[in-house]
């Protein structure tokens, strides 16, 4: 039997001619202040938990957030550097041991420039049923065989050995849901991560609501959930940024300093 095909999408389908910028040139620094403002906005943040990091294109260090701070609260100032063995390098605080968590993704993904780590409350709930996500709406289509589960809880990755044994259960996918903890997101680029990240909280809260019902949902094929996730990726991410961006600095532009 041959396998289904994709639906056609994305920038073959349809390429926007011009599109709303953020209005302001950032540096790194602030761009990363603001993707943690912007998260945690979006209820994406569990208090002080939860880390950021970016390893720009043909590097090894990585932008971080330092340990003590809440995302709500961080600043370009903020932001740290460390090493690809955690060591911070620049800036004025510590970082969590966690941090390997992500110094093993990169290390394993050369995909994996952007990871996100946090604890958002309906993707904790389908953890702590050891289950992912059922994707019931068009926007779950961004996560079509791309999601991990590792279905047991085994306390703090606080080594590069633990973090190095979750990144090869990892393996390619960019969504990862941590059972009894959280969920982990990679991306090619700030954008694309933020994203994702964005996008799950909503998915897991409509997949828990659905479940509620009792009512089995209606069912996408996986050609038309294909067409969208390149549509969403390709066309619905740099936008969605900008928009973050452009929302974030109005509401309190000393995120950049």
């Amino acid at each position: 039997m041959n396998a289904p095909s994709a639906r056609r999408g994305g920038l073959e389908v349809w390429a926007p001619s011009v599109v709303p910028p953020i209005g302001v040139d950032l540096t790194h620094e602030q761009a990363l202040a603001i993707a943690f403002r912007h998260l945690a906005a979006c209820g994406f943040a569990e208090n002080m938990a939860g880390h950021i990091t970016w390893q720009l294109d043909g590097g090894t260090d990585m932008l971080v957030n330092p340990w003590g701070l809440w995302w709500q609260e961080l600043t370009a100032s903020d932001i740290c550097v460390v090493d690809s063995d955690a060591s911070v390098i620049r800036g004025r605080w510590d970082v969590t041991p966690a941090i390997h968590i992500h110094t093993e993704l990169h290390r394993l993904r050369e995909d994996a420039r952007v990871v996100i780590h946090n604890h958002p409350y309906y993707v904790c709930v389908l953890a702590a049923l050891g289950v992912l996500p059922e994707l019931v709406h068009q926007t779950g289509a961004l996560f079509l065989d791309d999601m991990c589960l590792v279905p047991e809880y085994d306390g703090e990755v606080d080594s590069p050995s633990r973090a190095a044994d979750l990144a090869t259960r990892i393996g390619s996918a960019n969504l990862t849901i941590l059972a009894n903890h959280g969920v982990l997101v990679t991306g090619r680029s700030l954008a694309e991560a933020v994203y994702r990240a964005a996008s799950i909280e909503r998915v897991c809260k409509l997949a828990y609501d659905v479940m509620l019902t009792g009512r089995q949902p209606s069912q996408m094929s996986w050609s038309d959930m294909a067409g969208m996730k390149k549509s969403l990726v390709e066309r619905a991410a740099d936008v969605y940024w900008a928009g973050a961006a452009r929302m974030t600095i109005k509401a309190d532009p000393d995120v950049l300093s």
